[in-house]
């Protein structure tokens, strides 16, 4: 007859009496560490499973004196981008290994304190963060506190991947004036270290055509945010006949308002966005954007994270992926009369 299982959750005690040897012997087996035959631990194994016992991963991590989980924070999970940097993260992590201990910012205004104190008390390893908005200083303070990878933007001194955004940004603005737009707008987001790379290199390869700039900044990086800006655009005199957003979302609130304005897209008013997350592709969208290669800065961030925790002194990672511009149904030749 099958042992009762305890009412209690199953302890490595519990396991021990199962198979008849020490308690020290059964955590040697789960912590890998020599000395356990594999007929022992083939044993040990069985009778864990069949009482339901389950490591506190924890409790392991404090007994190695070693912090194996990898924490991970993403600025906004509405966005698609963060999922699919999600998805890179986890394909880089073993699936018998690292625990992954997710985080998401409830704050627009800078790095939310409370999501990342969280991942510190729940002993994360290491932090791989994406994306943080506080200034260089502050990144630079946190990862003396726990080791830091930073996603989608550099930070001196700071394990870092990111996109080549001066290269994406110029591709997309390129790609218009290639079109033979020459009112062309950049719908940016708030101004935060580390992220005004693609407004910079927008307004220089204006300057390089000989053109003026029109930057607007939105007042946060949400598709709500982009309708709003782009409405006041739109009802200026000398209307752009072409948009450059910050990422797709603003792109895609750029898109509502022209509608709303009674303008057609791209007829009437090119829009370019950066990312390319899923929603971009998608028929009836089918917006003209730029690829950061999300999941692979997700991938490459795994892998720097699991390297920076094998080796604490090694020398800082500075990865820049290359983008890439998506030409879609969202771009055309500027209206003949303008």
């Amino acid at each position: 007859m099958a042992p009762s299982r305890p009412l209690r959750p199953a302890t490595q005690s519990d396991v021990a009496r199962e198979v008849g040897v020490s308690r020290t012997l059964v955590s040697f087996a789960f912590r890998g560490a020599p000395g356990v035959s594999g007929e022992t631990k083939e044993a040990i194994f069985e009778a864990a499973k069949r009482l339901g016992y389950r490591p506190n991963a924890v409790a392991a991590d404090l007994a190695r004196k070693h912090r194996s989980a990898v924490g991970l924070y993403l600025m906004d999970i509405r966005n698609e981008v963060y999922a699919d940097i999600l998805s890179g993260v986890r394909l880089a992590l073993p699936q018998d290994g690292n625990r992954l201990i997710l985080s998401v910012s409830r704050s627009v205004d800078g790095v939310d304190r409370g999501a990342l104190e969280s991942l510190i008390e729940a002993r994360a390893g290491i932090i791989i963060a994406a994306t943080l908005l506080d200034p260089d200083e502050s990144v630079q303070e946190l990862a003396q506190i726990v080791p830091l990878v930073s996603v989608t933007r550099p930070v001196p001194g700071v394990d870092s991947v990111y996109s080549d955004d001066i290269a994406g940004a110029r591709a997309a603005t390129e790609h218009l004036l290639g079109l033979g737009h020459k009112r062309i707008a950049h719908l940016a987001g708030p101004v935060y270290d580390g992220h005004t790379a693609r407004r910079r290199s927008y307004e220089k390869t204006m300057h390089d055509a000989g053109l003026k700039p029109q930057t607007l900044a939105a007042d946060d990086f949400t598709q709500e945010a982009g309708q709003r800006a782009t409405t006041l655009l739109l009802k200026q005199s000398g209307r752009p006949t072409a948009i450059f957003t910050h990422n797709d979302q603003l792109a895609l609130g750029a898109r509502e308002a022209a509608y709303a304005l009674g303008l057609s897209i791209p007829q009437d008013l090119s829009i370019v966005g950066y990312d390319n997350s899923r929603i971009a592709g998608l028929h009836g969208i089918d917006l003209t954007t730029v690829n950061l290669h999300a999941a692979s800065l997700g991938q490459a961030a795994g892998a720097i994270a699991l390297e920076r925790l094998k080796n604490p002194e090694g020398p800082i990672a500075d990865e820049s992926l290359r983008p890439e511009l998506v030409i879609r149904n969202s771009t055309a030749p500027p209206p003949a009369q303008t």
